[in-house]
């Protein structure tokens, strides 16, 4: 992937990119079909961000470092002692209990849209993970970026959602996000 990581990728065409809001929602899309494979076939990432995706040539991108993936049997994966995981990207399940599922997948990827449409700004700006921590659990989200329309926040948001049980899966987002695509080139 001749381009490297997304977060990479994103900040050094900034200039480029941020006014393109078709290009930034294909490249979220291409992220989600990724993460909708991954769900029809029981696996989750649990490390889903712009750093982990690959940018190739005319704007392909991929999901890639499978490092934290797991396979799951009945939905979800607790954590036993001592597992690392990115605070920024992390809903609150993962931060109380460290349980996984393809619904903290689903959270971590409405971070990742929120990266793509900052054109690679960290999620919190300089907060420590602390503060993110208690931001999350009282509810308070990431602002909508500038260069981002309410209908993308708006899908965002349901990422976002406090419970797993209501956020979207993959292929419900996948849907949702291929019609917004629609809405802009119509």
């Amino acid at each position: 992937m001749k381009h490297g990581s997304l977060l990479n990728y994103l900040r050094r065409h900034e200039q480029s990119l941020i006014g393109n809001m078709g290009l930034l929602l294909d490249m979220c899309i291409q992220v989600c079909k990724g993460m909708a494979y991954l769900e029809r076939h029981n696996y989750i990432h649990r490390d889903l961000a712009a750093r982990n995706c690959l940018v190739g040539s005319e704007n392909v991108v991929k999901v890639a470092d499978f490092g934290l993936a797991r396979y799951v049997l009945d939905d979800q994966y607790t954590s036993s002692g001592g597992t690392k995981f990115p605070i920024k990207w992390a809903p609150p399940e993962v931060l109380n209990y460290t349980r996984f599922s393809s619904k903290s997948d689903v959270w971590a990827y409405g971070v990742l849209m929120w990266e793509v449409f900052t054109c690679g700004k960290m999620p919190y700006g300089r907060l420590k993970n602390t503060e993110v921590v208690e931001r999350v659990q009282r509810g308070i989200i990431l602002e909508r970026p500038k260069a981002c329309a309410k209908e993308i926040y708006d899908i965002m948001k349901k990422c976002w959602a406090h419970s797993p049980e209501d956020r979207p899966s993959f292929r419900v987002l996948k849907e949702q996000l291929v019609l917004v695509a629609q809405g802009l080139t119509d």
